[in-house]
Parts: C-alpha cells; sequence; structure tokens
C-alpha cells in the first residue's frame, strides 16, 4: 500500500521549512534521531547541510534513512 507524502515541519538553523515524507520515512527519521539523542531539527539541519544542491531536503532525508537502515 503506497502512502501519499505529508508536509512535516521543521526549523533548520533558525528558519522554518517543510518537507513532504511518507509516514514510513518520517517515522523511521525521529526513531535514528531519538536513537541518538538528537533533536529532529538538529538532524535535518546536519543532513540539509550534507546534501549541497543536488538534491531536495525531502530525498536527502529519504536517502539518509535508508543508509541508516542497511547498516550493519
Amino acid at each position: 500500500m503506497m502512502m501519499r507524502p505529508k508536509k512535516r515541519s521543521l526549523t533548520l538553523r533558525g528558519h522554518r521549512t517543510s518537507v513532504s515524507l511518507e509516514d514510513a520515512f518520517w517515522d523511521e527519521f525521529c526513531r535514528i534521531a531519538d536513537d541518538n539523542n538528537r533533536a529532529i531539527n538538529d538532524l535535518a539541519a546536519e543532513i540539509d547541510v550534507m546534501r549541497g544542491t543536488d538534491c531536495g531536503l525531502a530525498s536527502a532525508l529519504r536517502l539518509y534513512v535508508l543508509a541508516q537502515l542497511k547498516k550493519p
């Protein structure tokens, strides 16, 4: 079953923004942040800096979640 992305609000370095993510990616992103004692805004800001200009923030968050899930 495919779920449509939902808009999620974030604050990155003091600036409000939003990303459209599916529940499964958002839930995993929040779990990863929690497991690492990180605030979701801080983790998202770090990913935002690392992504450069090649992809959007939502795609960068999905790729980050995927990479974390593939770690042994």
